[in-house]
């Protein structure tokens, strides 16, 4: 998974596989994290965010987008409504 742009179905557009091969910082990467999660169908976006995670996060625990991804697996702040 993840050889070229639109074969993985968790990252269409290689968006986050790109990340990864990125020196980038922590506004890159929650900037890269909101336009992937823009284009995901309905939905909160857990399971691929947790197979993104397993596939790329293992080895680089360090990067911004691993960081970004795993903030994305934390609830919501109380307060905050998702919009319909």
């Amino acid at each position: 998974m993840g050889g070229v742009k639109g074969d993985d179905p968790d990252d269409p557009r290689g968006l986050i596989r790109e990340a990864y091969r990125m020196e980038l910082g922590p506004a890159d990467a929650r900037t890269i994290f909101l336009d992937w999660a823009l284009g995901l169908p309905e939905g909160d976006g857990r399971a691929e965010i947790e197979r993104l995670l397993a596939r790329y996060g293992a080895s680089a625990p360090d990067h911004p987008m691993t960081v970004v991804l795993r903030e994305g697996l934390q609830p919501r702040p109380p307060g905050r409504r998702r919009r319909k």
